[in-house]
C-alpha cells in the first residue's frame, strides 16, 4: 500500500469568497497554514491544481524536498458559474433561498451556470485512477502529495466513504487541512 496525501490550498488573497476556477494567490496567512500542515512530512513526488494558490507552494515545496512537481488540470476546483468572487454574505443577501438550498444539496440546486457535480467527480476520479495507476507497485514506501481544493477532496472522501453527491458539503474541509489516504494501484482510496 502507497500512501496518498491530499492537501487543500490555505487561506487566499481574495478572502472567504467562492473562487472555483478564479486563479487567486494566497495569503501571507495561506503561506504560513501550508508549511505548518507539512512540517516534518516528506513524499516522493507531488502533484497539483494549475491554480496558483495550489500550484506555487506545491512548486515551492517540491524544490524544498528536492521532488518532483507535475501539474493535472483534473484537480482543480469547481467552477462556481455566476458565483465566482462572490462572499456567501453577498449570495444570501441577492438570493438566500438559493445560496440555502445550494448547502443543503449542490447536485440538486447548483451555482448559475456552474460546473455540474457530476462533472466534477468525473474528472477528479479519472485523476485519481491516473494517479493510482501510476504508482511503482515494485516499492511500498512511494508517497505521493496532491495539493487541491475542497471540492476534489470532498469528491475523493465521498468516494472512499459512499457518501452521495448531494451530501458534498457535509464533508468539512478546511484550508491547509491535510488527508493522508492509503491505496494500491486502480483502487479507491481507504
Amino acid at each position: 500500500m502507497s500512501r496518498i496525501s491530499l492537501l487543500r490550498h490555505g487561506a487566499t488573497a481574495a478572502g472567504a469568497r467562492y473562487c472555483g476556477t478564479t486563479d487567486v494567490p494566497l495569503s501571507e496567512a495561506g503561506w504560513q497554514q501550508l508549511w505548518q500542515a507539512v512540517d516534518g512530512k516528506r513524499w516522493t513526488r507531488i502533484v497539483s491544481s494549475p491554480l496558483q494558490r495550489c500550484a506555487a507552494f506545491a512548486q515551492a515545496l517540491a524544490e524544498a524536498q528536492q521532488i518532483s512537481c507535475a501539474i493535472d488540470l483534473r484537480w482543480r476546483e469547481l467552477h462556481f458559474g455566476d458565483w465566482e468572487g462572490a462572499s456567501a454574505a453577498e449570495l444570501f443577501e441577492r438570493s438566500p433561498l438559493a445560496i440555502e438550498n445550494f448547502w443543503r444539496d449542490p447536485l440538486s440546486f447548483p451555482a448559475p451556470n456552474s460546473e455540474p457535480l457530476p462533472a466534477l467527480q468525473h474528472r477528479v476520479l479519472e485523476a485519481w485512477k491516473t494517479l493510482t495507476a501510476s504508482i511503482d507497485m515494485s516499492t511500498d514506501d512511494e508517497t505521493i502529495l496532491v495539493v487541491t481544493h475542497g471540492g476534489p477532496i470532498r469528491v475523493v472522501l465521498a468516494e472512499r466513504d459512499g457518501i452521495a453527491l448531494r451530501d458534498l458539503l457535509k464533508i468539512e474541509v478546511a484550508h491547509a487541512q491535510l488527508f493522508e489516504l492509503k491505496t494500491s494501484a486502480a483502487c479507491v482510496p481507504s
